[in-house]
């Protein structure tokens, strides 16, 4: 296939940015969108130019450190599937495909395509973990959870934490990945200890980073790779309602 490629390139977040045009040729519908990618990078080093730069590492959807905005969507067109997961067989011959950083104040621009999700980071360093005690593990059996309980657990903790939410929403909100974070421990008994503060410290290091509010748009769950439920915020909503009512400062 001939492919027009429209790419976002800035230096740094300081710099202004633009979309600049590549063209490639032969590019093979099995190839994944990143590995198009290392093509173009491939060609552009041969001619003594300077790469593309873009986040990846694992490249099989699980790491969530692929992030590019494709043709208006985060991860592309491809539903419940990341960057890395793309292939070039749902694009045609002669498509031009734009592709953009994720669009957010809490998420500037390192170079290129690659942004800084350390925000992420202190958001979970907030509140997102719970208190064991060192040692050796507890018998797995020692705490018994039902099984509907530990399935929606899992699929809360299923966030990969991408920034897909983030990106598709009109008002850059986060809530989507908070919600995530406090759900998959909220509902265990493993992370009562602290159920009170949990949500309040993670809504307000959100907060602090800049992002916006819920849109109640719910575009973060449509474009989510991992369909994380919209249901996680009303929990969280729920959680920090109830630790701000149960406050000593309340």
């Amino acid at each position: 296939m001939k492919i027009n490629l429209k790419v976002w390139r800035q230096k740094n977040s300081n710099t202004e940015g633009k979309l600049v045009e590549y063209h490639l040729d032969n590019v093979s519908e099995d190839m994944s969108f990143l590995e198009m990618f290392d093509v173009l990078n491939d060609s552009l080093t041969r001619k003594g130019e300077d790469p593309v730069t873009f986040d990846h590492d694992c490249r099989e959807g699980i790491c969530g450190t692929c992030s590019m905005y494709i043709n208006g969507r985060p991860h592309g067109p491809q539903t419940g599937a990341t960057t890395c997961q793309l292939h070039m067989r749902s694009f045609n011959d002669g498509d031009t495909i734009v592709v953009e950083p994720w669009r957010a104040r809490a998420f500037p621009v390192i170079k290129d395509l690659m942004v800084d999700r350390s925000a992420f980071d202190r958001i979970i360093q907030s509140g997102g973990y719970v208190s064991v005690n060192t040692g050796s593990a507890r018998d797995a059996n020692e705490i018994l959870i039902p099984r509907t309980i530990a399935d929606e657990a899992m699929d809360a903790a299923a966030c990969i934490g991408c920034g897909a939410c983030v990106a598709a929403c009109k008002n850059a909100s986060a809530m989507l990945f908070v919600s995530a974070k406090v759900s998959q421990l909220a509902i265990l008994p493993q992370g009562q200890a602290e159920h009170k503060e949990r949500a309040e410290r993670m809504v307000a290091q959100m907060d602090a980073e800049g992002f916006g509010a819920c849109s109640f748009t719910g575009a973060c769950s449509v474009e989510c790779p991992k369909s994380i439920s919209l249901d996680h915020i009303a929990r969280m909503n729920r959680e920090y309602l109830g630790a701000k009512l149960t406050s000593d400062n309340a």
